[in-house]
């Protein structure tokens, strides 16, 4: 980034969800809880999976992914805001509020772009069931997590490189970390280039490239699934792809929520509760709704949770 346009400010105020004194205790309980139990969970989650050798699959391997991403994704928000509501000090640099804000975006991407290809999963293993482990093999597993990755840091640096604005004296951001968007509302030059960045890129990226691949998968399930002539079939597909047709609309619909309502309103203080569900709630959630729903996966943690209690 280019020292003449980088902005005369040294550092961000984060106002948080509220900046009621009395709901500080309230708050900080409530997200180190919240944050607590996603890492917890999703670290339980990637234990069992790896100490369970029947859990070598990939469906396994990918929702051990995912668990890591929620890790990540969570720690890259949470933590700042619950120093900044226990030392009552709501500054973060102009350094570290772009350091997050490039985190996010990677993480964000990373949590989208596995759910399709878990949805790709789960159609060859219900379309194609005799050639599940020879197309989803170990290799093409790689390939797919790999080029996950690269797609998300490739997005995230762009968005960084080409936020070069200049910011106005009020520094203060409406929200408990530094979200892109807010950021730009706060810049005093034209930042129509970052704003269609924002948009119809991170909408392409978000939501219509991997969505539509969901679909598509779902259409498919649906049909191959229709044409299973047994009820209990038919409940066993379904059942295979419970979870992560909840994991889905949670992650989705709490995402668009976000996503339209920060494009169709000038509420700040709305946007950021709203983007509690995403970046906490949800990440939260999703090793509940995996191994609630999985008898394998709860047999798993019931053998890692007795190996962890036979060392006491």
């Amino acid at each position: 980034m280019e020292t003449g346009n980088q902005t005369a400010i040294s550092k961000f105020i984060l106002l948080s969800l509220s900046e009621d004194m009395d709901l500080q205790p309230l708050l900080f309980g409530l997200f180190l809880s919240m944050y607590l139990v996603c890492v917890i969970g999703n670290l339980l989650t990637i234990l069992a999976i790896i100490s369970d050798s029947h859990h070598y699959s990939p469906m396994y391997f990918f929702l051990s992914n995912l668990s890591f991403t929620d890790i990540c994704f969570s720690t890259t928000t949470v933590p700042k805001m619950l120093v900044n509501v226990q030392t009552q000090n709501k500054g973060i640099t102009y350094e570290g509020c772009l350091t997050q804000m490039y985190f996010f975006m990677i993480f964000a991407e990373l949590d989208n772009l596995p759910l399709t290809v878990m949805a790709y999963d789960r159609f060859v293993a219900i379309c194609h069931p005799l050639y599940y482990m020879v197309i989803m093999n170990p290799r093409l597993c790689g390939l797919l997590l790999l080029l996950s990755w690269l797609i998300c840091l490739t997005y995230s640096l762009l968005q960084s490189l080409v936020l070069r604005v200049s910011f106005c004296k009020d520094a203060e951001i409406p929200h408990f970390f530094c979200e892109l968007a807010q950021i730009l509302k706060l810049t005093c030059s034209d930042a129509l280039v970052n704003d269609i960045l924002l948009y119809f890129v991170t909408g392409l990226l978000l939501g219509v490239i991997p969505l539509s691949g969901i679909i598509f998968s779902y259409t498919q399930i649906v049909s191959s699934v229709l044409k299973i002539p047994s009820a209990g079939g038919k409940d066993k597909a379904f059942s295979i792809c419970g979870s992560h047709i909840i994991v889905v609309s949670l992650f989705y619909g709490t995402g668009f929520g976000v996503y339209f309502s920060s494009a169709a309103t000038h509420s700040s203080k709305k946007n950021a509760v709203v983007s509690v569900m995403y970046t906490v709630v949800t990440p939260m959630m999703n090793p509940f709704i995996c191994s609630l729903r999985s008898k394998a996966m709860m047999g798993a943690l019931r053998k890692l949770i007795s190996r962890i209690s036979s060392f006491h």
